[in-house]
């Protein structure tokens, strides 16, 4: 099997010369491809003289950086770390054992298992990694314990057959819902995580960055649950409907007239839209299995490809 790693990375050159060193000390042969995304500092020259291999990706976001990475190189196992030097080399390459033997299509390191709330020094980062993991296994009736590491190995049929759609951090979270959704091989290993050294600085902005990764994970509720969702909005129009309804009926019950007609028109309006949500979600669930139908034959000729590779 052909073995690279990957490294997106954003002005990390106090860290990324020994990122690049530490992988090609314990796997000479391996290919390592440092992304450099419009860095500012010297990350592309100290990644080149380490012994990457320097790609240069212009759109800034983690997001087009792992499109690039993921469309550009053909490989079997694919390892991807940050530049920032807090994972173990040893620990990542160790991940591939499980793409090796067919067990995994996705292995993920996980951080919040291990040493990662003991080394961070930014809580809010921590309690942003544990709302997201709430909000995705309860979402997707999952139990990953890590969404958003930076550290996992890729099998091929993954990484071809992988449509990219976010352009920054919050690709980690569609990886994983990805995988999930289309009954993937995902396979977590605890490892360990040790904070940025000196010098080195997040490029991760808590609120922001964390708003577009909630943003995005409302979105794949959306668009990979579709009847859920709109069920569930369905549900509270209809409730809400009724019970403004339960108010001009009783009046008329009681007495012959309606009095309060804008509220009897309010509960129309609702119900209405309650119906509108329910057809939304039947049609657009029929297309999204319609959608599943034809990735299925997707990775029926990345397999058949795979064969004639070997």
């Amino acid at each position: 099997m052909r073995t690279v790693v990957l490294i997106p990375c954003y002005n990390e050159a106090p860290t990324i010369s020994s990122v690049v060193k530490s992988f090609k000390a314990l796997a000479p042969d391996i290919d390592v491809y440092v992304y450099d995304n419009n860095s500012t500092d010297e990350t592309a020259n100290l990644a080149l003289e380490a012994g990457a291999i320097v790609v240069p990706e212009y759109r800034q976001g983690k997001g087009f950086v792992v499109r690039s990475m993921f469309r550009d190189i053909d490989a079997d196992c694919y390892v991807m770390v940050d530049g920032d030097d807090t994972y173990r080399a040893d620990e990542a390459l160790a991940l591939c054992e499980f793409v090796a033997q067919g067990r995994a299509d996705m292995v993920i390191g996980d951080r919040l298992s291990s040493t990662y709330f003991e080394q961070n020094k930014r809580p809010l980062h921590g309690i942003g990694n544990r709302l997201v993991r709430f909000l995705v296994n309860r979402i997707f009736r999952s139990n990953v314990r890590d969404i958003m590491t930076g550290c996992r190995c890729f099998s091929r049929t993954f990484v071809k057959s992988f449509p990219v759609l976010s352009g920054g951090f919050q690709i980690e979270s569609e990886m994983t819902v990805h995988a999930l959704d289309h009954h993937f091989l995902l396979h977590e290993v605890p490892i360990d995580y040790r904070d940025r050294p000196e010098g080195s600085f997040s490029k991760l902005s808590t609120i922001s960055d964390g708003f577009l990764v909630l943003k995005t994970i409302f979105t794949l509720f959306r668009d990979y649950r579709p009847m859920v969702f709109f069920g569930l909005i369905s549900s509270v129009l209809f409730i809400v409907s009724m019970v403004m309804f339960a108010i001009p009926l009783s009046e008329y019950v009681e007495t012959g007239l309606v009095a309060k007609i804008p509220t009897l028109v309010v509960a129309v309006a609702l119900g209405t839209g309650a119906m509108l949500a329910l057809v939304c979600g039947v049609i657009l669930e029929s297309m999204r299995i319609h959608a599943r139908q034809s990735y299925e034959l997707t990775l029926t000729m990345l397999a058949e490809q795979d064969r004639t590779r070997r």
